[in-house]
């Protein structure tokens, strides 16, 4: 499972989802739902714009979940 760490990186630099979206220009709502794990997919121009803005790397904002029950 792929799980987006977005909510821990925001915190980590004291910004809000609301500041985040402010400065990247993606839509709340976008922000909102890659933070509560709602999201699908991600775009890679939206993840090129959390990387530059958060200054982090792509792999600072996605984490792989070793599936446990085996399915």
């Amino acid at each position: 499972m792929i799980k987006f760490r977005i909510k821990v990186m925001l915190a980590l630099r004291e910004m809000t989802q609301k500041e985040l979206a402010e400065k990247t220009g993606i839509r709340l709502p976008t922000i909102s739902a890659l933070c509560t794990g709602a999201a699908k997919h991600i775009p890679v121009n939206v993840l090129d714009k959390l990387c530059t803005t958060l200054d982090c790397q792509p792999g600072d904002l996605v984490e792989y979940l070793k599936d446990e029950t085996g399915e």
